[in-house]
């Protein structure tokens, strides 16, 4: 018989074959279909539904908020991120499904701790996110109508549904009557809020899922401030400090060395002030001598008049006697 061989060219367009509404029993699910197949399923009650694949866009918005929430359980540790498919199985009283939603989180306090080598869940997740899919009518039917039931009878506390459009944007609770309600939306136009009732401290902008701001925006936005890297906003801030407290201290040290610069002048100028009055004292003490010493040149002259005047007196007198004889 011969051997045909298969290339990988020819591998690659060949279209897997959906087996979409097959019937299967559960365990064949499991062992077959479960993660085995080529494309991925979820089981209805016994019958495989083909999970879609959502468009580019959509999944852009389900990988932000991924993001979103790793940076919140990483800082609030409080329970595990589940994706990668993980499926978990809902006995409800319509039959019972197996569902895959696109992301999960399973608390710690959860009564059914997650196995981490296990690749199914074995307990009911406390949250589910599905990242809506508009290719097909029945995939936003599913999603929006079927699971939001499914969820809510199989006691998700809460549920929420990713898409492009704000239209299909859905975040549901679970009530105490065991259906979902929409999470209370706090603010308005673009603020718009919705936060979490089981994961304090946990929000969102509904309008940042379609905008999807970087990281470097959403640390430094209020809203996500305090569980979005805030190390690196309080680093930040202690650098910011630093600078400050360091351009402060410039500032300073400049103040400082104008002052001793100024301190410097004015002693300088200090200095030629009293040098300009000792100069000005000698020149008053070099008059005042030159003063004495005329005094002294006068007085000596006076007395050398008054001996020469007394002397002519005396001659005159004498010449008188002279001639009167």
């Amino acid at each position: 018989m011969p051997q045909w061989s298969i290339t990988g060219d020819q591998l690659a367009g060949v279209e897997p074959t959906s087996a979409d509404g097959r019937l299967v029993s559960e365990d064949e699910y499991w062992q077959d279909w479960y993660d085995g197949a080529d494309l991925s399923y979820e089981w209805n009650n016994g019958r495989l539904e083909e999970k879609p694949v959502s468009d580019f866009e959509t999944f852009q918005v389900y990988l932000w908020f991924l993001e979103l929430l790793r940076h919140y359980l990483r800082l609030q540790p409080v329970g595990k991120l589940v994706a990668l498919e993980m499926g978990f199985r809902l006995s409800l009283r319509s039959g019972t499904v197996i569902r895959k939603p696109d992301l999960a989180v399973v608390l710690d306090s959860n009564p059914v701790a997650l196995d981490l080598t296990d690749s199914s869940y074995h307990g009911v997740f406390d949250l589910c996110v599905e990242a809506l899919s508009t290719e097909k009518p029945a995939y936003v039917h599913r999603d929006l109508v079927v699971k939001k039931a499914e969820y809510a009878a199989g006691g998700v506390p809460e549920y929420y549904v990713l898409h492009r459009e704000h239209g299909n944007l859905a975040f549901y609770g679970r009530t105490r009557g065991g259906v979902y309600s929409p999470l209370p939306i706090e603010g308005s136009g673009d603020e718009r809020l919705v936060r979490s009732r089981l994961l304090p401290g946990f929000q969102f902008r509904i309008n940042d899922l379609i905008r999807r701001p970087d990281l470097d925006a959403i640390r430094r936005d209020p809203i996500y401030s305090d569980f979005v890297l805030p190390e690196w906003t309080q680093a930040e801030q202690a650098q910011a400090r630093a600078e400050q407290a360091r351009a402060l201290a410039e500032r300073e040290r400049e103040e400082a060395s104008r002052e001793r610069d100024q301190a410097s002048r004015e002693r300088d100028q200090a200095s030629r002030e009293r040098d300009q009055a000792s100069r000005e004292r000698d020149q008053v003490s070099r008059e005042r001598d030159r003063a004495s010493r005329e005094r002294d040149e006068a007085l000596a002259e006076v007395r050398r008049e008054a001996v020469a005047r007394a002397a002519l007196e005396a001659e005159l007198a004498r010449l008188r006697g002279t001639s009167g004889g």
